[in-house]
């Protein structure tokens, strides 16, 4: 069998580089919030919950790209340690929509910081058109993926 035949090269694989990137990304992300205790996830929930304010567990999860149960139990650690505040009861239906809290919002603009500077440190090799063009393909291949085009 042939390495043609074997299956996706590697090397010219942009799924697989979109990986790579991916993984490097979370690793320097997660290298600047250790100091400041917190997971990628950890930020990301507190991110999410600064700008879109009472999202439920099911809508903090898919901003996170975690699961429902990953992002309960977060977010009970988050509550017990003072970052977000969730009603005893639920305003509707079953969701109890959590809410920063000023310890949560003190922490997160460290961790924005520090994430901010990774992602400048990743993209301080581009122009602002070299940047610009990134980002919408991106998009556009997101959208693509989403929406079930596979380019057949």
């Amino acid at each position: 069998m042939s390495q043609k035949d074997a299956g996706v090269d590697l090397d010219a694989s942009l799924g697989y580089l979109l990986k790579e990137a991916s993984s490097a990304l979370r690793t320097a992300m997660e290298e600047v919030l250790r100091p400041l205790g917190m997971s990628v996830t950890h930020y990301s929930c507190l991110e999410l919950l600064a700008q879109r304010p009472g999202l439920s567990n099911s809508e903090l999860a898919r901003g996170a790209f975690v699961t429902r149960q990953t992002m309960n139990v977060l977010l009970q650690a988050l509550e017990r340690d003072g970052y977000v505040t969730r009603p005893a009861e639920a305003p509707v239906g079953k969701a109890l929509p959590a809410r920063l809290t000023p310890r949560g919002r003190r922490s997160l603009e460290k961790a924005t910081a520090a994430v901010r500077s990774v992602e400048v440190g990743m993209l301080s090799g581009m122009t602002e058109a070299e940047q610009s063009s990134a980002f919408r393909s991106l998009r556009s291949m997101v959208r693509a993926l989403r929406d079930g085009d596979d380019g057949r």
